[in-house]
């Protein structure tokens, strides 16, 4: 994958993507990309405005693009349940998991649940669920799961998913992200063991450094101007390009040979470069705690995956 970048994306036609977060950032360059290799897009975005002027700025970049707005709010599970509802597709060839916040101050979901966890992890899970049949109709499917080089910070606490006893926003972003990546891989192995790993591929992969508004919000939200004023430069100095960013989303997506459970990001030192393996910790890989998180989200989200048991 070395020099890999958006002209190795392969021909898209034919193929229906669905793209969270996709107003901005990584999720908006992802689904112009796709768009621009002829898939269909579905923008999946909180904001019905944003997700508006999204749609007329990528019709603006990339002409006769085949793309269109589902409103989906990740931290409210009747808003997820509505938009696979929704759907009129009956075959997605793609699943891009990419919307999340980050760092944020101790908040709840609409259904209770600690904000970060709840639409980082608990929101993607409920969703790939509901859709899992329109992907499973679709030889060749990807579920892509955005996680993040700060999951290394700290392991899963499905004792204290809500972060109750003691709240860290850096903690408790971490411990979503090492969710993202313990669900892609139970996913994974479920998938295997039903026999249908070969018709759906659950791979993993983070950005790196990008420069987004992902930094900025927590401290916006919590009036911290010195904070956001740091994160901006820190984006400004150090941080790669959101379209630089997209890449490894993009790589897991849609590159031949992707491996099941694979987590794909920028190849120096996690931080920005081409498409590379990543290194990730080893709780991510734990057959145990991946069945104990996939009964507990079953649980919590009222999501169960049909076909797919441990």
């Amino acid at each position: 994958m070395t020099g890999w970048s958006e002209r190795d994306i392969p021909d898209q036609d034919g193929r229906v993507a669905v793209v969270t977060g996709a107003n901005s950032g990584l999720g908006y360059v992802a689904a112009r990309e796709l768009a621009r290799k002829g898939a269909r897009v579905v923008l999946a975005c909180r904001s019905e405005v944003r997700g508006s002027a999204a749609v007329e700025r990528l019709l603006g970049e990339v002409p006769g693009a085949r793309v269109e707005l589902g409103r989906l709010d990740l931290g409210d599970l009747a808003s997820v349940r509505a938009f696979a509802s929704g759907l009129p597709y009956e075959r997605i060839d793609l699943l891009l998991n990419n919307a999340g916040v980050m760092a944020l101050p101790r908040g709840t979901t609409a259904d209770g649940f600690e904000t970060q966890f709840g639409v980082n992890h608990l929101g993607h899970f409920a969703l790939t669920g509901l859709l899992l049949p329109a992907l499973l109709a679709a030889p060749g499917a990807r579920v892509v799961t955005v996680s993040s080089m700060m999951h290394v910070l700290a392991n899963i606490d499905l004792g204290d998913v809500d972060c109750v006893r003691r709240y860290g926003r850096w903690v408790a972003y971490a411990r979503s992200k090492s969710a993202n990546l313990l669900f892609t891989h139970e996913l994974a192995r479920r998938l295997a063991a039903s026999g249908e790993g070969s018709h759906v591929v659950a791979a993993a992969a983070h950005p790196g450094y990008a420069a987004t508004n992902l930094q900025t919000t927590g401290p916006r939200m919590e009036g911290r101007g010195l904070a956001e004023r740091a994160m901006r430069a820190g984006n400004r100095l150090f941080a790669q390009s959101a379209e630089a960013g997209a890449l490894p989303l993009l790589y897991a997506a849609t590159a031949p040979g992707v491996r099941p459970d694979s987590f794909t990001g920028p190849s120096f030192a996690m931080w920005r470069g081409a498409p590379a393996p990543a290194r990730r910790a080893p709780w991510t890989v734990d057959d145990a705690m991946g069945e104990r998180l996939w009964a507990a989200s079953e649980r919590l989200t009222g999501v169960t995956y049909g076909s797919l048991k441990g």
